[in-house]
């Protein structure tokens, strides 16, 4: 096993802020307080889909992630899947991210086992203890999902994402039994835009336990949102590196020298700078202080080169080189 007013009435409503500092979540009142559990302010310092064996300077963008975070010192720094192939040219990578910080966790993504990698890999030269697990910081949980099972009954071809019955399990036996806070992990997004198969399910899930559940994590989207369900928000963290836009969009956005030596560059719209983020869960407070980085493409961007948006992306500004600092305030009305 895994281890370690309209109408004027008592409902909530969310009020959605977004602004150039941090701001926070203030969580509903049973989460809420959860958080005033801890005993002092919990920092995690997170970074999602690096993508080292696309990018010609993914170490570069690490080294600015793991400079941050000395000055910011975090309880536990954590990448969010799709980091480095799990392989004897990547391990100075991984080692780097590894070295930097007492408690450095790991997510599978999906891209972690291409080229014939295998997640057995990825827990012995990550030095993961197990593909899904939970992992306790200063009296806060995370538990960590796998994202790429088999055995999707509606699975259409393609990378899997689907967080099979062994792992569903897990997971409410966890939610029974662990009484403080819980942060739920997975790289593939469990609401929103790319959502795993059986989303709705996990949701439902994650709702029944509304009073523990703080925070849902994940990357693998290259997007800026935060979304609710049922009482739930579901973050989801930017790409580190760029926004993926396909072989039909290819263009040169670095060097012909760049582009000869790292081919997949050219069905991305890069970022300027490695994008990463720090949460701040503040028990005096209650609540979850999220800090914004502000990039820049180089060159053509989405927009530019002409590409439909998503529909299962909402917000319109969820498409950007940037990981916006937010506050969602939830209020009686």
């Amino acid at each position: 096993m895994p281890n370690s007013s309209t109408k004027k009435s008592s409902r909530r409503e969310f009020v959605l802020t977004l602004g150039a500092t941090a701001a926070s979540i203030s969580l509903a009142a049973e989460a809420k307080a959860r958080v005033h559990q801890l005993e002092k302010p919990v920092k995690i310092g997170l970074i999602a889909d690096l993508h080292q064996d696309i990018m010609h300077d993914g170490e570069a963008r690490l080294d600015d992630f793991l400079s941050e975070m000395d000055k910011v010192k975090p309880d536990a720094i954590m990448q969010l899947g799709d980091f480095a192939y799990p392989s004897k040219a990547n391990k100075p990578v991984i080692d780097k991210f590894n070295q930097a910080h007492a408690t450095s966790l790991h997510v599978i993504g999906n891209h972690d086992t291409d080229s014939g990698h295998t997640k057995q890999q990825c827990l012995d030269v990550w030095g993961m203890s197990d593909r899904f697990y939970h992992h306790d910081i200063g009296g806060l949980r995370f538990l960590v999902l796998d994202g790429n099972d088999k055995g999707s009954p509606t699975h259409q071809g393609g990378y899997v994402k689907f967080v099979g019955k062994q792992q569903v399990t897990w997971l409410k036996e966890q939610l029974k039994t662990f009484e403080g806070p819980v942060v739920v992990v997975c790289h593939q997004p469990l609401a929103g835009s790319s959502a795993i198969d059986n989303a709705k399910e996990i949701q439902q899930i994650l709702s029944a336990h509304a009073d523990k559940v703080v925070l849902c994590l994940n990357g693998h989207t290259h997007i800026d949102d935060l979304i609710q369900v049922e009482k739930i928000s579901y973050l989801h963290v930017n790409s580190a590196s760029y926004k993926w836009v396909g072989g039909t969009y290819k263009h040169e956005s670095y060097s012909p020298e760049i582009h000869k030596q790292h081919r997949w560059i050219s069905s991305t719209c890069p970022y300027q700078d490695a994008l990463f983020t720090t949460l701040t869960f503040d028990p005096a407070s209650g609540t979850i202080s999220i800090h914004g980085k502000e990039s820049t493409w180089v060159g053509k961007s989405p927009d530019e080169l002409g590409i439909v948006r998503n529909s299962q992306i909402t917000d319109a500004e969820a498409v950007a080189p940037r990981i916006r600092s937010r506050q969602i305030e939830r209020v009686e009305a």
